[in-house]
């Protein structure tokens, strides 16, 4: 199988650099890889290094697919190098985050698949409910991406309800009716929000710092509900360009990330707080340009 991974992408301008410019998806429809009639597909990830993505490899490999992995160590970079076909699509985001970026930088990529959601929680050392939070300061993470969503696990959780008018699916400290919530809400860096559990506080914790932390992701007093019309901005998805948005050879790499094989390595890779979510691209497409009237 072909793989390339590049440890640390720190800007769009590096895969042009170093040679590594995506075919066009005309090209990845009709090229070979080698002497086999497995088709090469160039995508962006931030998460190589997991299970999943070995499953995922596998997976598409017997969909007559060799990915071309490039492996970016950050965020930013990923999006810009999908809008200047560097690579074909990318799989590292959540709708709230592409919304962010289709805001702000004015270009339209589009949603061709979805693939999990990752449970946000709430945690509490040494509590298993959440018998006696009343008057407690709850740490959030203070990011774009996070501050809305945990905010509304809060909402979720009955703790803290929002002023009329807030917006529900991006909320602000500012958006909370304090008179109204039996907590306080603290927003800190994502980073301190496991040093803040460790102090006896309740936090919600992403859960990329939970193993950091040693938290264990089943000790937690509250959650979001995956199906909730409030996580649905937090479903991971496949992006592609818009002129992609039907290709049938990306609408493979779906599927197979769907497959039991995929599904069973995410449980592995999260401590079992990823949810497979199958929702047609029409739906994705929807929430996304919603969010993107929210964010300009």
């Amino acid at each position: 199988m072909r793989t390339t991974r590049i440890a640390a992408l720190t800007a769009a301008a590096t895969l042009a650099a170093t040679g590594l410019v995506a075919c066009s998806s005309e090209s990845s429809s009709s090229s070979a890889a080698g002497e086999s009639d497995a088709v090469i597909v160039t995508i962006g990830t931030t998460d190589a290094d997991q299970l999943a993505w070995t499953a995922f490899e596998e997976e598409a490999q017997q969909r007559g697919i060799d990915l071309d992995i490039q492996q970016f160590s950050e965020y930013p970079p990923v999006n810009p190098a999908l809008a200047e076909n560097q690579i074909e699509i990318s799989k590292f985001q959540t709708i709230n985050y592409q919304a962010q970026y289709n805001a702000s930088s004015g270009n339209d990529l589009r949603i061709i698949g979805s693939g999990e959601i990752n449970i946000l929680g709430l945690y509490w050392k040494d509590h298993d409910s959440l018998d006696g939070i009343e008057g407690q300061e709850v740490a959030i993470p203070n990011d774009p991406s996070n501050q809305g969503r945990a905010i509304n696990v809060l909402v979720q959780a009955g703790l803290v309800t929002l002023r009329d008018g807030a917006p529900r699916l991006t909320p602000t400290p500012n958006d909370i009716d304090e008179a109204t919530s039996t907590v306080k809400v603290v927003a800190v860096d994502a980073s301190q929000t496991p040093s803040a559990y460790n102090e006896g506080r309740p936090a919600v914790v992403n859960n990329n710092w939970l193993g950091r932390a040693g938290i264990d992701p089943a000790s937690a007093v509250a959650a979001d509900d995956p199906n909730s019309e409030l996580a649905e901005p937090y479903i991971n998805v496949f992006s592609v360009r818009a002129e992609d948005i039907d290709n049938e050879t990306y609408a493979k790499l779906v599927d197979a990330w769907q497959s039991d094989a995929v599904t069973e390595a995410l449980n592995q890779d999260s401590g079992g707080t990823a949810v497979q979510v199958n929702r047609p691209k029409e739906e994705l497409n929807e929430i996304l340009d919603k969010l993107v009237e929210e964010y300009k």
